[in-house]
C-alpha cells in the first residue's frame, strides 16, 4: 500500500458537504463500471454454488456426487438449497457493504464486494471481499473501516441464528451417527438452550439450513476478528494498540491458531488458514501497514465499539470447527 496521498479532489466529506467529527479529506473515485459488472457475475455465481451446498443440508449427509446427479436429472431441486443460501449471501454481502459504505463515508478508494464461489465446498463458497486501493488517513477512519463489516454482518447473523434455531430440533445424544459434526460456537449453544430448552451433555442437535447459514456467518466473523494482520480484527488492534504491539499480537494470534488446529486432529480446521496469514505476514514483516495519521487518537467512544467487537469474538469463535462424526 502506497504511503503518498492518490490525486483525489479534496472535499470537506465524502458527499461534499460537512459531516460532524469528519475534516477535511478526500473523495475516492466510484468503482469503475467493470468492476461493478465482475462483482455481479460473481455474486450470481456465488448464489448457485452456495444453492447447490445447500442441498447438503436439506437432505442430509448426501454427498456431493449423489447431490450433482439430483440436480442434473431435476434442475428444480436447486430451489431447496435457497434456504440455506440466501441467509449467508445476505449475511456475507452486510458484512462487506459495513466496510464499503464506510469506505465511502472516509473517502477511501475501494472496490465493491467480490464474492468468491466454491463449488465444490459444504459452503460454496470462501467468503467475500473488497479490494482497498488507497491509504486510510488516520486510525479513526482505519478502526471504523474494520469493524463496521463484522459489526454489520453479525446483526443479520442473529436473526438467521434465531429463526433457524426455532426450525431445528434436538434429538436423544449418540442417536446421530457418521458424517460431519460442527462444533458449537458460545452464542449459538446460549441461543439454542433458550429456545430449545438444549443440554449438550444429553442431546444433539439438528439444525435447519438457515440456522447453518448463521453457523458459517459466525465462523466468517470470528475469522475476520481475529487480531492479525490485514483481517478486521487487525486493522482494530492496529487503530487501538498502535502498530508495535499489534504486530506482537498478531503474531502470537497466528501461532495460537496454528496450535488450536491440532485440537480437531485429524481434522486441523484452522491449519491451512494460520500458515496462509504466516505467510502473508512473512511478506510484510508482519507489520501492519502504517496510517497517513497514525497520531489521531480514537476516543472511549471507539474503545467501548472495540471491546464489543471482541465480545463478539469470544461469542462466535469455534475451537474445532469440523470433526468427522
Amino acid at each position: 500500500m502506497s504511503s503518498n496521498l492518490p490525486e483525489f479532489p479534496p472535499v470537506t466529506s465524502p458527499w461534499g458537504t460537512s459531516a460532524p467529527g469528519v475534516e477535511t479529506q478526500f473523495k475516492a473515485p466510484s468503482p469503475a463500471r467493470r468492476e461493478w459488472i465482475l462483482a455481479a457475475g460473481l455474486f450470481c455465481v456465488t448464489l448457485l454454488s452456495t444453492s447447490f451446498a445447500g442441498l447438503f443440508y436439506f437432505f442430509g449427509d448426501i454427498g456431493f456426487f449423489s447431490a450433482t446427479r439430483l440436480t442434473l436429472s431435476r434442475p428444480g431441486l436447486i430451489l431447496q438449497g435457497l434456504a440455506f443460501s440466501v441467509p449467508l449471501i445476505v449475511i456475507l454481502l452486510a458484512h462487506e457493504m459495513g466496510h464499503f459504505m464506510a469506505c465511502r463515508y472516509y473517502g477511501v478508494h475501494c472496490t465493491p464486494p467480490y464474492f468468491v464461489p466454491a463449488p465444490i465446498s459444504i459452503a460454496g463458497t470462501l467468503g467475500a471481499f473488497i479490494k482497498i486501493k488507497s491509504p486510510f488517513w488516520h486510525k479513526r477512519a482505519l478502526f471504523d473501516i474494520g469493524i463496521a463489516g463484522p459489526l454489520a454482518g453479525f446483526a443479520f447473523v442473529l436473526p438467521a441464528l434465531w429463526i433457524g434455531l426455532g426450525l431445528s430440533r434436538i434429538v436423544p445424544k449418540g442417536s446421530i451417527s457418521g458424517g460431519l459434526s460442527f462444533g458449537e460456537p458460545l452464542i449459538l449453544r446460549l441461543s439454542a438452550r433458550l429456545l430449545l430448552g438444549y443440554v449438550p451433555a444429553s442431546q444433539d442437535l439438528l439444525v435447519h439450513p438457515i440456522a447453518m447459514a448463521a453457523w458459517f456467518g459466525l465462523l466468517a466473523t470470528s475469522l475476520n476478528l481475529l487480531p492479525i494482520w490485514q483481517l478486521d480484527g487487525g486493522h482494530i488492534a492496529y487503530a487501538v494498540f498502535g502498530r508495535s504491539a499489534q504486530r506482537r499480537i498478531s503474531i502470537g494470534a497466528a501461532v495460537a491458531l496454528m496450535l488450536l488446529s491440532f485440537l480437531g486432529w485429524p481434522t486441523p480446521s484452522y491449519l491451512l488458514f494460520a500458515l496462509l496469514l504466516l505467510v502473508i505476514g512473512l511478506r510484510v514483516r508482519f507489520y501492519h501497514p502504517s496510517t497517513l495519521r497514525d497520531e489521531e487518537e480514537l476516543g472511549p467512544g471507539r474503545i467501548f465499539l472495540g471491546l464489543i467487537a471482541a465480545a463478539i469474538l469470544i461469542l462466535s469463535f469455534i475451537p474445532v470447527p469440523i470433526s468427522l462424526g
